[in-house]
């Protein structure tokens, strides 16, 4: 059997910010070793939200470590700590924590691993369509 595993601690990992929208997020792709998904975390303080986007060819799972809203072609959803989303390629996302004092983390799986970890892969703003 091999021995083909990671474990990693997300207070080991550096937050950084989009330079679009200042969220913090952890890149975990590389330190886990991942080759056949990319996963990050997002960080959300009271009244944030991540851009609303689809991707081209990637499919996303969410977990809500301390619940949140994901919203779905602009429709919210009251997801629990905990909770898991999947969503399809194609549908606009974006979450949002919508608390007064308390940060939200998701962890933001995707595959395939679309793009590199620098550029968070092929997506699309609902602006962008054509």
């Amino acid at each position: 059997m091999t021995a083909d595993f990671s474990v990693v601690e997300l207070e080991d990992i550096a937050q950084e910010q989009f330079p679009e929208s200042g969220n913090r997020h952890r890149k975990l792709t590389e330190s886990l070793g991942c080759t056949e998904m990319r996963i990050n975390t997002v960080t959300l303080a009271p009244g944030e939200t991540t851009a609303p986007h689809a991707h081209e060819q990637q499919e996303e799972v969410y977990i809500a470590l301390d619940g949140g809203v994901v919203e779905i072609e602009e429709t919210r959803h009251e997801v629990s700590a905990g909770g898991v989303v999947r969503l399809g390629p194609d549908a606009i996302r974006s979450v949002r924590n919508d608390t007064d004092t308390e940060e939200q983390t998701w962890i933001m799986c995707g595959a395939p691993p679309l793009g590199t970890v620098d550029d968070f892969g092929q997506y699309r703003m609902p602006n962008d369509d054509n």
